[in-house]
């Protein structure tokens, strides 16, 4: 069951995501993140770096993104590093976004997309090699 905070915190992130990307916004994420992957937080390349180096992410390995929005870090570590990647989060203007994005980093065939809250994933335990979730609060 969704609760009105989450309703209210998906409708707000969807609006964000309506919202086409002018030049300065783009900007101002290269400049804080050190990239232009469409990021909503501020978790930076050198951070997502590290972590995937601490998952040790690779090809083969499959990473679920919780909170994924439009991509940032999953679709980029799958870039980097080969992995194969699911991107979960509720606002489906995000993973509309996401999957676009895919195509444009050449991942989509390692790439997938679900409609799904942190809350209620519609996972089996176990049915991933590493999970991240940047910049979001669960």
């Amino acid at each position: 069951m969704v609760t009105r905070a989450e309703r209210e915190a998906s409708e707000r992130f969807a609006q964000r995501y309506r919202d086409s990307r002018v030049e300065v916004v783009q900007a101002v994420e290269r400049a804080v993140i050190g990239g232009d992957w469409g990021a909503n937080g501020y978790t930076t390349v050198a951070q997502a770096d590290r972590l995937g180096a601490l998952l040790e992410l690779g090809t083969g390995v499959v990473v679920l993104d919780i909170g994924a929005g439009r991509g940032w870090p999953g679709l980029y570590l799958a870039a980097a590093t080969g992995c194969s990647v699911v991107s979960a989060d509720v606002p489906l203007e995000g993973l509309g976004l996401a999957r676009a994005r895919a195509v444009d980093a050449g991942v989509a065939d390692r790439s997938w997309f679900v409609n799904a809250s942190a809350r209620a994933l519609p996972f089996r335990a176990a049915g991933f090699d590493a999970v991240i979730h940047t910049d979001v609060l669960c």
